[in-house]
């Protein structure tokens, strides 16, 4: 079973349906805590870990044999908090945009960062860094935060959001590649094909696919 950590509720039918479509062997069970990202918006990721190593240990109590954290903010956290008490939780835990950053170092060296909150920046600029170094790739990061993006989908718009992230998508420049850095945003990266050229990657599928491989799913490969 894998259990996904998630901040918001609103991702529980994204990644159903990419199971349903990719890894339809594979058994989700869902977590969410919405208090984690607004308290780490508020206090910084770091004072969530105490929050996020209770939730890892319950998840594996259930009966978790990888967990996949969908926030971007709290990413870092959960991986941190998994190698600190490896004894204690024992099995993976993943984020889920290591693999999108791992794909934009591999697609080019200028990468732009979009966000809806502030918060998530940070952890997405050290991530493709950290992805950098390990590939041995020169990257250049730049970074935007889409204004007003996260009230609406906070308030449910979530056309209104994704049309806000589409539009920012289209005002890139000179960029090899733009990531969206949170799961909330992939919507945006198919649409956007109709407003740039430059490849625009999201994190649900892949970070799914990577998590899928982990719990030893026969269906792990499924559709690229």
């Amino acid at each position: 079973m894998l259990a996904l950590l998630h901040t918001s509720p609103a991702h529980i039918p994204v990644f159903d349906a990419l199971r349903d479509q990719d890894h339809p062997a594979l058994e989700l069970r869902h977590f969410v805590r919405e208090e984690l990202l607004a308290q780490a918006r508020v206090d910084g990721p770091r004072a969530v870990a105490d929050a996020v190593r209770a939730l890892l240990a319950d998840a594996v109590a259930q009966g978790a044999s990888a967990v996949l954290c969908t926030c971007s903010t709290i990413g870092a956290v959960a991986e941190a908090q998994a190698q600190a008490e490896a004894a204690t939780i024992g099995v993976p835990v993943l984020r889920v945009d290591r693999p999108m950053a791992a794909a934009a170092v591999a697609t080019g060296p200028r990468i732009v960062v979009l966000a809806t909150v502030e918060s998530t920046l940070d952890p997405t600029v050290a991530l493709v860094e950290e992805e950098a170094r390990r590939a041995g790739r020169p990257v250049e990061v730049r970074t935007q935060v889409v204004e007003g993006a996260w009230d609406c989908f906070d308030a449910g718009d979530r056309e209104g959001c994704t049309a806000l992230v589409v539009t920012a998508v289209g005002a890139v420049r000179d960029a090899d590649v733009v990531v969206l850095a949170q799961a909330s945003m992939a919507p945006a990266a198919d649409r956007a094909v109709s407003v740039t050229r430059v490849p625009v990657l999201s994190s649900p599928r892949m970070g799914l696919r990577a998590a899928a491989l982990r719990c030893g799913n026969t269906a792990a490969g499924g559709r690229r």
